[in-house]
């Protein structure tokens, strides 16, 4: 499980740092609203502990723009205690509340209550087109006709469709399907998407899979 601490006090950081990942997750740290933005967006955790008092751009603020792309479970931690804290920071999509102080023993059960609930359950099946995706027995098909993919290749087509219309970095592609950081000059994310098109783009029309000059690349469907 990777949960990501925005908090911008360097003792409660690495306090939760450390604490966590004596528990056995994997922690990222960012000290600015904007950093953690940032890290949320191009990244995928199961979890961001966010403080409401950040320099420059506030929790609410990063909460905000935040849902704007994920759904991401959050859990508040904030030195104000007010109901209407409370109330604004759920109604923007927070998912917990924690004061400070804090004991580390309540923010941990408070963590792992989060994650048993897991993400909002994603549809069966997605569907673009005339493409289809079972995401229950892992099978493509285009025009009625079925696709044979590798699980990388599943796993690839799975993360553009299932942000259809959005373009997508290599970094971010390279993040989410590899679980890892490729350098600007490794060319694994281009391979992956050329061979993938070979086998549900190159002989079916339109072309679904697209590529945006110095970013990266987009599933979408384009009219003439």
């Amino acid at each position: 499980m990777k949960i990501l601490v925005v908090e911008d006090e360097p003792k409660t950081g690495e306090y939760l740092r450390k604490g966590l990942s004596e528990s056995s997750f994997v922690v990222d740290l960012a000290v600015t609203g904007a950093d953690g933005l940032h890290q949320a967006i191009e990244h995928e955790y199961n979890l961001i502990i966010l403080d409401v008092m950040l320099p420059g751009m506030d929790g609410w603020q990063v909460l905000r723009q935040l849902r704007e792309h994920k759904d991401t479970p959050v859990l508040f931690l904030t030195a104000r205690d007010e109901v209407e804290d409370r109330v604004r920071g759920l109604e923007l999509g927070g998912d917990d509340y924690l004061a400070k102080p804090f004991a580390f023993v309540e923010l941990l059960a408070r963590v792992r209550t989060l994650l048993r609930r897991g993400p909002v359950r994603e549809a069966e099946r997605i569907e673009i087109g005339d493409l289809e995706i079972d995401l229950i027995r892992h099978r493509v098909a285009r025009a009625g006709q079925r696709i044979d993919l590798t699980p990388r290749e599943f796993a690839l087509l799975h993360f553009l469709a299932r942000r259809n219309g959005e373009v997508l970095s290599r970094t971010q592609i390279a993040s989410h399907v590899w679980d890892m950081n490729f350098d600007s000059d490794t060319n694994v994310v281009d391979v992956a998407i050329r061979r993938l098109r070979a086998k549900m783009d190159d002989h079916f029309a339109p072309k679904l899979i697209h590529s945006v000059r110095g970013i990266g690349y987009v599933l979408e469907i384009r009219r003439p």
